[in-house]
């Protein structure tokens, strides 16, 4: 087969053509030269334009399920390949690297191991947003054996199930709590996985209350069709990075941009994180001190626009957990800079948020810091965060709040369970007891009890009840609970970003949010209760009575994260 040529001026029909005019001269060097290389079965003849792995998929190839998480630092894992059947994070491999080698990205797997992935990750809850999941999907397709990803191994053997927790090393996953892609793997090796009889749309309708956005489930989704804003941008659009000043750098290619701006990516402070509130003066049951989180979501916030249209913006399937959101500043300016440059350069123009520029400008969980009494009357002083003190009064009447404005990072009450769960968390070492009887309420309603068995600390387990109303979907409503328990023991034990008295954030890496791992992570047990009422996310409820009982079972210390 003849190799199909791309070069920086082809123009031209098919998946492997991408019609670009550069604005950026490409070097006299590399401007004669190109890479031949086999993609998905097919030779290729690329111009070599030094750019990545990554970048030659998705620009030059328009291969989007190779997804760019943390741009680039080589840490999140979602734009892994397969370079001659080995996985490998294309957003840090020079495109040079792999002259001649053969790639594989999903949609080089054969049709019926494709629909196996996807089939078993929507079976098992194994996908929310599906932003990380098709490199995961590849890293576990390079375990199954370069034939049959169907292993005909026993379910639940101790070596796969290892193999699996070592191989997630690579990747970060803020949705599922990683329970849910062991159970994918169990079902794809032992070829046990079928949409068949489940109502994806009430699956969906259930997935858009717990992501609080648009949120479909399908099979394809973990496959990387979650139709994320970065993914459908016109494949001629120019791409816009800011600079350290805040000035727009605009460039036909996504590594010319990221060279314009000069940020600096993968760096990880040695400074220690500390607590931005002093405790309120008193005499108190229980004490309690917060630090910044960063909600830790993949996808980078982006929005595109065509010349004198509206922008495409904000969160395309999944909304993490309230932290992004269509209302919030930074969401609202990167769709207002996409819509100006759009007019100005007469093409439609593609603005990205680098991983710095998230974690700096993102909205975050806001710090507390407080002290409780047995009878509930307390302090709760919290970062000044729009909306705040009606939740937390919601849940804990007799708390008075105080915000105090800090230098740092925006915070949102949209986050997960912001405040009140907090509130609880108080409320439990004050009294001794989780919510009622063991039980906590959300102000949305919706109720839900966690017990934390660490009886074996290398195994901790965390048995879950949740009421939510009609479930819609089960297998969701347990996916959406496993996160939320997830997210709630992380934040109790290794979760801090640190700010410093100016309110800048220095830990910049996505190793440096402390998300826990998978190899680190309880089993997570959950029952859910069936209902005829109105549907409300439970999910938020499930993460405050994880927190709640958590801190409990751990001693009530005073200062979070506690290790």
């Amino acid at each position: 087969m003849a190799p199909a040529v791309i070069s920086p001026d082809a123009t031209g029909e098919g998946g492997l053509y991408a019609p670009t005019v550069s604005d950026v001269p490409v070097p006299a060097s590399t401007r004669q030269t190109s890479l031949e290389l086999t993609v998905n079965g097919t030779p290729v003849s690329i111009a070599d334009r030094a750019q990545s792995l990554m970048s030659l998929l998705r620009e030059d190839l328009q291969l989007r399920s190779v997804k760019d998480g943390c741009s680039p630092q080589g840490q999140c894992g979602c734009c892994t390949v397969l370079v001659d059947g080995k996985p490998r994070v294309a957003c840090v491999t020079p495109a040079r690297r792999v002259r001649g080698r053969h790639i594989t990205t999903i949609e080089g797997l054969d049709e019926s191991t494709r629909s196996a992935w996807g089939d078993a990750f929507c079976a098992a809850g194994a996908s929310q947003c599906g932003f990380c999941t098709p490199g995961i999907v590849m890293r576990l397709q390079s375990l199954s054996g370069p034939d049959d990803p169907a292993d005909t191994e026993p379910a639940g053997g101790a070596a796969r199930s290892e193999q699996v927790d070592q191989a997630l090393l690579a990747h970060l996953c803020r949705c599922t709590g990683w329970q849910t892609i062991h159970e994918a793997w169990d079902l794809v090796r032992r070829g046990e996985a079928s949409p068949e009889g489940r109502d994806l749309d009430a699956a969906g309708r259930r997935a858009t209350l717990e992501g609080r956005a648009n949120q479909r489930v399908a099979p394809e989704i973990a496959l990387g069709h979650g139709g994320f804003v970065a993914d459908t941008a016109p494949e001629y659009a120019l791409i816009a990075l800011a600079d350290a000043d805040g000035n727009w750098q605009v460039s036909e290619s996504l590594d010319e941009a990221r060279a314009m701006a000069g940020k600096v990516q993968g760096r990880r402070t040695t400074i220690s994180h500390g607590w931005p509130l002093n405790l309120p003066e008193g005499r108190w049951a229980t004490t309690l001190r917060t630090t910044w989180v960063e909600p830790g979501y993949v996808e980078p916030d982006a929005a595109w626009c065509e010349p004198g249209a509206e922008p495409v913006a904000a969160a395309a399937n999944g909304g993490a957990f309230g932290a992004k959101n269509a209302s919030n500043e930074f969401s609202i300016e990167l769709a207002r800079v996409s819509r100006e440059l759009a007019d100005k350069h007469g093409r439609a123009v593609l603005v990205l948020a680098s991983r710095e520029d998230v974690t700096r400008r993102g909205a975050k969980r806001p710090p507390v810091a407080g002290g409780m009494n047995a009878d509930g009357s307390g302090v709760l002083r919290v970062v000044r965060t729009p909306g705040i003190a009606d939740i937390i009064a919601a849940v804990a009447p007799g708390l008075t709040v105080e915000e105090v404005d800090v230098a740092g990072p925006p915070t949102s009450s949209l986050v997960r369970a912001a405040g009140w769960a907090e509130a609880l968390v108080l409320a439990a070492g004050a009294t001794g007891v989780v919510g009622q009887a063991g039980m906590v309420e959300a102000p949305n309603g919706s109720r839900a009890t966690a017990t934390i068995n660490l009886d074996n600390p290398a195994q901790p387990v965390i048995s879950i009840h949740v009421a939510c109303g009609d479930p819609l979907d089960e297998i969701v409503v347990r996916s959406y609970c496993i996160g939320a328990a997830h997210m709630a023991w992380s934040w109790l034990t290794s979760e801090a970003l640190t700010v410093d008295a100016e309110g800048v954030v220095h830990d910049l890496t996505v190793r440096s949010f402390g998300i826990l791992r998978a190899v680190d992570t309880p089993l997570i047990e959950v029952a859910i209760e069936a209902s005829d009422n109105e549907p409300v996310n439970g999910s938020d409820v499930v993460f405050a009575a994880v927190a709640a009982s958590g801190w409990l079972a751990r001693g009530c210390p005073p200062d979070l994260p506690a290790g």
